[in-house]
Parts: C-alpha cells; sequence; structure tokens
C-alpha cells in the first residue's frame, strides 16, 4: 500500500497559522478536495482540503498547533481504496445457472462488493466565516443541520441551532444542559452554594425574553441640568424643609409623558391571536437591588402622581422588596420598566426586556461635561440612557423618536412641568 504525506500548501506571507479545528480522524476514508483542518489567521480563515484520496493512517497536528508551508499535516494511505476500486472494476457480478429443486427453480446471484464510500460526507460542510461564528456563539458545528444544498451550513441554519438550545414549551422552559469536559475543581479550589431563591425564579423568565425578543438597544444622552437645579432647590412652603427626590421621581413622570406620546411603547404582544394590547394605565415598574436579588415591583398609575408622591412611594416599594413583604401580584400588570445603575455607577448598558412589556429603559450614572454655550465654556450635566425596545412593534426610527422625545421631557423647557 502507498503512503502520501498530505502537507500544508503554500499560504503567501502567512506564518505560524493556527489550526482551529480538524475536520477528519484517523481511519477515516477521504476523497480528493475533502477539506482536512482549517487555519485561522489574524486576517481570514481558511480550509486546507486533501490532494489525495485514501485511508487516513495518522494525524500529525492538533487543534491550538501553529504551522507553516511544508508541515506535515497526516499520511494517507492511497493503495487501500485504489486497489478495491481496480478489483470491483474488474470483477463483474456473476450469476449461477437456475438450479433445479423439488421447489421450483431458484436464481443466485453473486453481488459485487460495494466500493467504500467516503466517510467524509459526515464532515459539515460550511465555510470559515459561518465556522468562526459558530464558535463565538459557543456552537459545535459538527450538530448543526445544514439548509444549503449538500448540506452546507449557513449563518442562519448556526442561529437556528443556537435558539433551539433553550425551548418554550407550554410555559415552561426546556433547557438542552451541556456538561463541561474538565470539573472546576481539577483547576483549583471552590466552593458551592445554592443559588439564591430571587435568582432562582427570574432565571428562565430572563432566558425566555432573551430568547423569544428581538432585542434592540438605543443609546442617548440627555441634558438634564436644568432639571437638577430644579430638584435640588425643592423644599416645603410650610415647614422650609428640603425636599429629597430621588432623579427617578422625574424620569417616571417623564417616561409616562412619553407613554402617551408613543402608545406602541406601552403595549404587549398576544402572539397565540397575533394581537397587540395597547394599555391605558401607566404602571412603571422599576428594578430594586436586594440582598435576595434584583426585584421589577410596579408603581400604580403614576400618571396620577406628583413627583414628590412618586418619589414616597419609590422608597415605600423599596423596603417592601428588601424585607420580602411586598405582594407577589405587584411584579405583574407594568406598562415599562425602568432599570437605574445610577446610584452604582456605569454609563451604557443593554437591559433585558421584562416581558410581557416590550421596552426598558435603562439609565446610568449622571456626569459633567464642559460644552460651549454662547461662546462660553460650561459645565452642563448628562444623564446616559439605554432603551431596549421589541424590534416586532417597534422599529428603530420609532425608538430614536422616543428617546428624542425623553431628553425633551428631562431638558429646559421641561422640567418644570414634571412637579405637577
Amino acid at each position: 500500500m502507498a503512503n502520501k504525506k498530505i502537507l500544508v500548501p503554500d499560504m503567501g506571507d502567512f506564518k505560524d497559522v493556527e489550526i482551529i479545528e480538524v475536520l477528519v480522524k484517523e481511519g477515516q476514508s477521504i476523497k480528493k478536495n475533502d477539506s482536512l483542518i482549517t487555519l485561522e489567521s489574524d486576517k481570514s480563515s481558511v480550509e486546507v482540503p486533501s490532494t489525495h484520496t485514501g485511508i487516513i493512517e495518522k494525524i500529525n497536528v492538533k487543534i491550538g498547533d501553529k504551522v507553516n508551508q511544508g508541515d506535515l499535516i497526516l499520511n494517507l494511505n492511497i493503495g487501500e481504496i485504489s486497489k478495491k476500486t481496480e478489483n470491483v472494476d474488474k470483477k463483474e457480478p456473476q450469476i449461477k445457472k437456475p438450479v433445479s429443486s423439488v421447489e421450483g427453480t431458484v436464481e443466485k446471484k453473486i453481488i459485487p462488493p460495494a466500493v467504500p464510500t467516503s466517510s467524509s460526507s459526515s464532515t459539515k460542510l460550511a465555510s470559515p466565516k459561518v465556522r468562526k461564528f459558530a464558535r463565538e456563539l459557543g456552537a459545535n458545528v459538527s450538530e448543526i443541520s445544514g439548509s444549503q444544498r449538500a448540506g452546507r451550513i449557513s449563518e442562519e441554519d448556526v442561529k437556528s441551532f443556537v435558539r433551539s438550545q433553550v425551548t418554550v414549551n407550554e410555559g415552561k422552559i426546556e433547557k438542552k444542559v451541556h456538561k463541561e469536559e474538565f470539573p472546576h475543581e481539577e483547576f483549583g479550589e471552590i466552593e458551592i452554594k445554592d443559588i439564591p431563591r430571587v435568582k432562582r425564579l427570574s432565571g428562565p423568565q430572563l432566558v425566555r425574553s432573551w430568547t423569544e425578543i428581538p432585542h434592540v438597544t438605543q443609546h442617548e444622552e440627555i441634558d438634564i441640568t436644568e432639571m437638577e437645579q430644579f430638584r435640588s432647590s425643592l423644599y416645603d412652603y410650610y415647614s422650609g424643609e428640603i425636599i429629597k427626590v430621588t432623579p427617578l421621581a422625574f424620569i417616571s413622570k417623564a417616561l409616562v409623558s412619553a407613554l402617551r406620546e408613543f402608545p406602541n411603547f406601552n403595549a404587549s404582544i398576544d402572539t397565540s391571536k397575533n394581537k397587540v394590547v395597547y394599555k391605558k394605565y401607566f404602571h412603571i415598574g422599576f428594578a430594586v437591588d436586594t440582598p435576595h436579588g434584583l426585584m421589577v415591583p410596579k408603581i400604580r398609575n403614576v400618571d396620577q402622581m406628583s413627583i414628590k408622591e412618586i418619589g414616597e412611594e419609590l422608597k415605600k416599594t423599596s423596603n417592601l422588596c428588601r424585607e420580602l413583604k411586598i405582594d407577589k401580584k405587584e411584579f405583574f400588570g407594568g406598562s415599562m420598566t425602568i432599570s437605574s445603575l445610577g446610584g452604582i455607577g456605569g454609563t451604557f448598558f443593554t437591559p433585558i426586556i421584562n416581558p410581557p412589556e416590550v421596552a426598558i429603559l435603562g439609565v446610568g450614572k449622571s456626569f459633567d461635561r464642559l460644552v460651549k454655550v454662547k461662546g462660553k465654556i460650561v459645565s452642563r450635566k448628562i444623564l446616559p440612557i439605554s432603551l431596549s425596545y421589541d424590534h416586532r412593534i417597534i422599529d428603530g426610527a420609532e425608538g430614536a423618536r422616543f428617546c428624542v422625545y425623553l431628553s425633551q421631557c428631562l431638558g429646559k423647557d421641561f422640567a418644570f412641568k414634571l412637579a405637577v
């Protein structure tokens, strides 16, 4: 049997290119031009094909190796398949003459042995770009079914496979569990604790939201200088005491105004009936950070409250959450949610929609920025916001208009009206 060495071909100026995939295994039959390995440089990915047909005797490389032109990839037996193919071509089917018997005449046919077929058909067909996309999503190409010609895998096939890993069956999340190849304790000391109850309950809801809702997030910076000046100047007319109101109360009031202007944000999608439910009430949810985990209660009828009343209700509801005394029903029936990280820090992020709502407003920590106004350099207070919405009902243009309108509500001309 003839042995053939398959080497790394000329790669131009590329040197020490990393092997990111080995697409074959020892003992496998392959055909000429079947892909053997995938190489990835800092500029591109490329599959290296076989130059001959045969059976793989020994693979000399592995994932992570860095190779150059002329390096040995594998040893190929090219005599085995060639010999069998030659014998099959020469040998014609033999048909024995009919043999008389009591039961009748029986014909026996000698069927020629089948030519061994290449098992490379089990190797998934996918471009280097698609393979890289799959790796970035943590998907194994060998587990994905291709919808293209000859079973070739597309990016859409990869996305469908990833979505299929988490399915929703009658409201219950069914997740395919992937076992780690090596246990954590193999690498050092670990400690195992139970997942907190609140996080355990909210987890499936977050998974459902992320897998079922096509999220789009837009970011905006709002100048809240006048609003902050107004907020810090509030005091009780009779007692003279300063009234402390959180910025979240102003944002809640402004959000109600925006929901009136853009009713698509105060809605829910009924997928079972292909209907949109528009809400006439304004119940604003807000994320509360507690020792037990994140909770999202609702403040009811915010449109009927003053800024001071909203502030008091926010404080009262937050305390109920931290003491675990809040009614379960208060976590449902919201219009839209505000997730504020202003008290902790950070600027922009991607908040996850709280279904059946269709949007959520993320609020970062405000900061000072020097800007030029009428020829003078002045300091302005800037509030970063991140708006995530369901793209099935809200498009990008409407999302942008919503951000602009909210900016106006919290800006110079509208800040004073929020106090009523």
